[in-house]
């Protein structure tokens, strides 16, 4: 591996890392978000990570895409005051665990930095590399 493919591969991971915290922080933002009890409730955004091309000289890593949670149902909640609230003083709110969303966040934030370390340290084997070559 090259110094400049490990930019690369760092990159592709800061972009994954940086989308997956996205999609946490939109679950999070959106955690008491009321609905009337005849609307779903939000789903929460989860992001599908996959390899690029493993094996080749272009490696790394993609968003392959975001995929929702599939539970519209949420949960339903007596609050008779909300202005969404149906006859019986219901409304519906997402089914989001707060303790999962902030442990994904972490993880996520984790790799972001780790990634950004190695092309920190890349960037800084180049420019040694650089040096090297004016020194001569």
């Amino acid at each position: 591996m090259t110094i400049f493919s490990a930019l690369g591969v760092a990159s592709t991971g800061i972009t994954v890392h940086r989308k997956w915290m996205d999609a946490v922080s939109d679950n999070i933002t959106n955690i008491n978000t009321a609905k009337p009890t005849s609307e779903d409730a939000f789903e929460a955004r989860y992001v599908i990570a996959e390899a690029v091309d493993y094996g080749t000289e272009f490696n790394g890593v993609q968003v392959g895409g975001t995929v929702l949670s599939g539970k519209t149902e949420g949960r339903l909640v007596y609050d008779p005051g909300h202005p969404l609230a149906d006859v019986e003083g219901y409304v519906r709110m997402p089914d989001i665990d707060l303790g999962s969303q902030m442990t994904q966040l972490m993880m996520a934030q984790r790799g972001y930095q780790a990634n950004l370390s190695v092309a920190d340290r890349a960037q800084g084997a180049y420019q040694a590399a650089i040096q090297l070559g004016r020194n001569t």
